[in-house]
């Protein structure tokens, strides 16, 4: 069910009168209302989940379950040793999980061509569960804070299971921690007017991006996309500029959505997106694209591995050979790679995703070995820093159209079309006016992001409805509905 489809239109306002003012009121002299409330959450959100295929709920409920046990399994296991074997044994199991729906093709068919050998008969041909790589890395962060002790386990499991399946985040993010969103749903919600209204408006923007923003960018990337050798460069480069404001339209849209959906009953949810494309360089970038995961592969990678300050107290007799200093930037440089790489293979199974995790690593790194990788840390950007984000912009530009590509041939055929000749001619345009309104739309959404709010005028709502209604009915899914 998307957000941009008629169904959900009729879903979400049913689901939030029931929630609200028809159950809610009929469980109010319960005394068990809190178990009630979440067990409410749980049907809507596995309905939800359901409406593309009832078979994805065997297992999101296998997550779940193996999660919730291992939380009580660390709990009552009476050795470190014992607590620390519950919780890799459950990291292995989702991940092997994971590794079969999302992976096991696409390195039985690599295997099958290095020897030279038929493929078909190793590959599965499982269909991809939406949303498996999110709400999975949300149950490992689970296990993890339990045995490190940053949350108590859970006996509830209608709770825990509100927290791992609520329908707002479940498909795409933000990928919560338990820290923040297992807590609300140990405690009753109540409704609170502003809230919602906040909520409402932080949907109609997101919906403006996806709707407006990115899907008007899509029809123009998906026709060059469809036929690079024929398109001149100035096309390609405009397609790109495109497809880079379609990626974070279509991505942020959907975590605004989801963020303010949450809001309507009570949640609150991680903020995902923090004005990426006003970044002054790639590691602020990183700091503001899609915060949940990058944050995720900081705590629960990056700074086990020893992150930029490892313990260097017990060198190894080869490594003493170095300066600690050499050695600690050693270090830090591997584990940059590591996540990064992760990272890109994270988002599917291809190798253009792991050489777009690799290009992000090679421009983090001399950030990192100069020490400036932290040098912007706040949102005081001003009209002088302009070159600095717009050079930030096109180097994240050229990782998007690696990551948009179907292969790697295609990416170079891609970036030697630009530098070509025709890249000072005018580029393809079939429909001028669609692609201005287009043009229009992306200016009117960095002009509100720089200011960072969505003014409060009611003028403003009408319009946003008004060109969402325009232009809805397309029904074109969330590029991360694929990750």
């Amino acid at each position: 069910m998307l957000f941009n489809s008629f169904e959900y239109l009729l879903f979400l306002p049913i689901v939030f009168l029931l929630y609200w003012f028809v159950f809610d009121y009929a469980i109010s002299k319960c005394k068990r209302q809190l178990l009630w409330q979440n067990l409410f959450v749980v049907v809507v959100s596995y309905i939800f989940y359901g409406w593309w295929d009832w078979r994805f709920l065997i297992l999101i409920a296998i997550t779940t379950l193996l999660s919730f046990l291992s939380g009580i399994g660390i709990e009552y296991a009476p050795t470190q040793r014992g607590k620390k074997a519950v919780m890799i044994a459950n990291i292995i199991v989702n991940l092997g999980i994971l590794g079969i729906y999302k992976y096991y093709d696409f390195f039985a068919s690599q295997f099958a061509r290095l020897f030279g050998i038929e493929s078909d008969f190793l590959l599965l041909h499982l269909i991809l569960p939406v949303g498996i790589s999110f709400y999975t890395f949300q149950a490992l962060s689970y296990s993890i804070d339990v045995y490190r002790k940053q949350i108590q386990p859970t006996h509830d499991i209608v709770a825990f299971t509100a927290f791992l399946s609520f329908f707002p985040q479940l498909v795409a993010g933000p990928i919560e921690r338990a820290t923040n969103l297992l807590p609300q749903f140990q405690k009753k919600r109540t409704f609170d007017y502003a809230t919602a209204v906040d909520g409402m408006r932080q949907i109609l923007w997101g919906l403006f991006k996806k709707i407006v923003v990115a899907d008007n960018c899509a029809t123009y990337v998906d026709t060059v996309f469809a036929d690079i050798s024929n398109q001149s460069g100035s096309t390609l480069l405009l397609a790109a500029v495109l497809f880079t404001f379609q990626i974070y339209g279509d991505f942020s849209g959907y975590s605004d959505i989801a963020i303010g959906t949450a809001k309507l009953f009570g949640i609150k949810l991680m903020r995902n997106f923090n004005v990426p494309y006003f970044s002054r360089d790639i590691a602020e970038f990183w700091r503001r694209w899609h915060i949940s995961l990058t944050t995720w592969f900081r705590d629960y990678v990056y700074i086990p591995l020893g992150g930029s300050r490892p313990d260097i107290s017990c060198l190894s007799p080869l490594a003493s050979r170095f300066s600690p200093t050499a050695y600690t930037k050693c270090i830090a440089v591997r584990n940059t790679f590591i996540i990064f790489l992760l990272s890109g293979f994270w988002h599917g199974a291809n190798w253009t995703f792991v050489l777009w995790g690799a290009y992000h690593a090679l421009l983090f790194v001399p950030l990192l070995l100069m020490g400036k990788n932290r040098r912007y840390r706040d949102d005081n950007q001003t009209w002088s820093d302009i070159p600095k984000m717009v050079g930030t912009f096109l180097l994240v530009m050229v990782g998007w159209v690696l990551f948009r590509s179907p292969d790697t041939l295609c990416f170079v055929d891609y970036l030697s079309g630009i530098w070509d000749s025709s890249l000072l001619s005018m580029p393809f345009v079939e429909n001028a006016l669609h692609l201005a309104v287009t043009g229009i739309a992306i200016a009117l959404m960095l002009w509100m992001e720089w200011k960072n709010r969505l003014p409060n005028r009611w003028w403003m709502y009408y319009a946003l409805t008004l060109a969402i209604w325009w232009f809805a009915g397309q029904d074109i899914d969330f590029i991360y509905f694929q990750f």
